[in-house]
């Protein structure tokens, strides 16, 4: 048996002793950012299920009701949301360390500065005047 164990009930991974095992380890160089593996409880997968289908219910119910301009931003607030439940819990970025969390925020923010660029770009045109 392992010496290192998740426990589910706080969300820092402990060794036997209870000492914190999410702590950066220099001497690991291969992988100094390695710690131990949360293990994620089935409940905890079944709320994020639930928040999911509720997500799902949500949109198609925005997508019959006639909102004018505010259909888009709504159904893209929901797919968001959505999305941000799936890479902290499927993908375990919660229970990652603060690199990986850095390095997904990194993503994240990329994507929106690529996304306000597109934006920009297509609302700067003269459509039509040419």
């Amino acid at each position: 048996m392992s010496d290192h164990q998740a426990t589910s009930h706080n969300l820092t991974p402990v060794d036997a002793h209870h000492d914190n095992l999410d702590v950066h380890d220099p001497a690991n160089i291969t992988n100094p950012e390695h710690v131990a593996h949360h293990i994620v409880s089935p409940a905890v997968y079944g709320m994020i299920f639930g928040v999911l289908m509720v997500g799902t219910l949500l949109t198609v119910g925005a997508s019959m009701v006639n909102l004018g301009h505010f259909n888009a931003p709504i159904a893209i607030g929901i797919a968001v949301t959505k999305a941000v439940f799936v890479v902290l819990f499927f993908m375990h970025v919660k229970y990652s360390s603060r690199l990986v969390k850095l390095t997904v925020a990194a993503g994240f923010f990329t994507f929106l500065v690529l996304v306000f660029m597109s934006l920009l770009d297509y609302v700067s045109r003269a459509w039509g005047q040419w």
